[in-house]
């Protein structure tokens, strides 16, 4: 039964649709996953010009020279990871700060990381207006966050050419790290890393994609 000091949310019917025609069509079957991406408004983390283009098929801008992903890929990646309640995560270039919700709706243990002053703040500001309780912090993602790691998944929603050290060290044995590796202006390659229990890595591939690239600070800045 719903509950009724909650507001009935108006743009429910566009969500469902997008997870049914652009995500469960392309083959993503993962329960926690759907679950995730149908109780998550995207509308509430797109810029208000945007509004109308909420639940399309495609990335959106959100200043700063950042998108919001396009649906499709913010499930691709999150399934990617295998998460379960209670493994703990983390979340590099938060952005708008969706695919942080969209991992919180999954498990709780959230640590995000976003470079850019504003961007964080907004996604604070909007995480907080949905009542998504998360860990964020800005600084370098790259770096990962040492002082929370070992995390079960770390998903990184920019381009790199090259996998970030500290991110696979930060990797528990059995965790999943997904990223779009590939040079900045060109198509990346999508890849997910899994460390096996003796401390080796396996990488297989999950297509093309174009991400905007890693934002990583001045040279002599922390």
């Amino acid at each position: 039964m719903r509950d009724p000091s909650r507001p009935l949310d108006p743009r429910l019917p566009e969500r469902l649709a997008m997870v049914r025609d652009q995500i469960e069509a392309r083959g993503i079957r993962g329960p926690f996953v759907l679950a995730a991406m149908r109780a998550v408004p995207r509308h509430a983390f797109v810029p208000e010009h945007a509004q109308a283009d909420a639940y399309a098929d495609s990335p959106l801008s959100i200043g700063a020279g950042q998108t919001i992903s396009q649906p499709y890929v913010v499930a691709l990646m999150t399934e990617a990871l295998a998460l379960r309640p209670g493994d703990r995560v983390l979340d590099v270039g938060t952005g708008s700060g969706y695919q942080t919700a969209v991992l919180a709706a999954i498990t709780r243990n959230v640590c995000a990381i976003e470079i850019v002053p504003e961007l964080a703040a907004a996604a604070r500001e909007r995480l907080a207006a949905i009542g998504c309780a998360v860990d964020l912090r800005t600084g370098d993602g790259a770096a990962g966050w040492p002082e929370r790691a070992p995390f079960d998944g770390i998903l990184v929603a920019a381009a790199t050419p090259h996998v970030p050290p500290a991110l696979l060290d930060q990797l528990a044995p059995g965790g999943r790290l997904c990223l779009p590796l590939g040079e900045p202006d060109a198509t990346q390659e999508l890849v997910v890393i899994a460390r096996t229990p003796d401390g080796d890595f396996d990488e297989r591939s999950l297509g093309a994609a174009r991400f905007v690239p890693l934002t990583r600070p001045p040279r002599g800045e922390a």
